[in-house]
């Protein structure tokens, strides 16, 4: 078991991204571009609590991901013990120092992100007791709860039962209150005890992809559980 779970994470985005080690390797630049597509809210939410107005925010953002994707900032990454967030939060904090030196707006946006940001309608709420820090990692786990939410909002549609899901999925994250149950068997034609089976049944299932998304950012797989409790720790701090 130990083997086919380390042979798991060599095939993950993250490992493929160490394993290129600034190389130009088609399916490895891949891996960080779809890793950096999926968790660019956390920068834009650390960006923003530094201080930068909203639009300058989204600027900066997709600036730093323009300059991550083109330029050799995986240098001298190790694969033991390796995180794509707290590589992130280094590789962000770097990029605004730098940016510092750079105030005309006119020199940023010269690079072109090789994937949409989908960043219309994003606002990020700024909280003055909440450090960057902590901004980036609340929005780290938030992502990771939204793609697994996500993930079975898919497999609902593939198997036609997007109706249900949709009924039962704001019991997913929180307790229903009285009576909650039987409102939703009531609309759907089935019996309370149905509906609490599927959100039993959809809750592990979120779960389990919960740690698959977060696996694909780890290249330890000792780290895995470290990872998650952190994550989940950032939610309820």
């Amino acid at each position: 078991m130990p083997e086919a779970r380390a042979t798991l994470f060599a095939t993950t985005r993250w490992t493929l991204v160490l394993e290129a080690g600034g190389s130009d390797d088609t399916a490895k630049s891949r891996a960080l571009a779809a890793l950096c597509e999926a968790y660019w809210p956390p920068i834009f939410a650390y960006i923003r609590r530094r201080g930068h107005g909203e639009e300058a925010a989204k600027d900066l953002t997709q600036e730093f991901f323009a300059r991550l994707l083109k330029n050799d900032w995986l240098s001298g990454l190790t694969k033991e013990g390796s995180r794509f967030r707290a590589f992130l939060l280094v590789a962000v904090k770097r990029f605004l120092a730098v940016e510092r030196e750079r105030q005309s707006a006119q020199k940023r946006g010269g690079g072109q992100v090789p994937f949409a940001l989908d960043m219309a309608g994003m606002v990020e709420p700024v909280s003055g007791e909440e450090s960057p820090e902590r901004a980036y990692d609340r929005r780290w786990a938030l992502t990771v709860i939204d793609r697994a939410v996500a993930r079975l909002q898919s497999e609902a549609k593939a198997s036609g039962r997007e109706t249900l899901f949709a009924e039962v999925s704001p019991f997913l994250s929180a307790e229903p209150e009285a009576g909650a149950y039987d409102r939703a068997a009531g609309r759907l034609g089935i019996s309370r005890a149905a509906v609490a089976m599927t959100v039993h049944r959809l809750r592990l299932r979120l779960r389990e992809h919960v740690r698959s998304e977060v696996t694909e950012t780890v290249a330890d797989p000792a780290r895995l559980e470290d990872e998650i409790r952190e994550l989940m720790a950032a939610l309820r701090g």
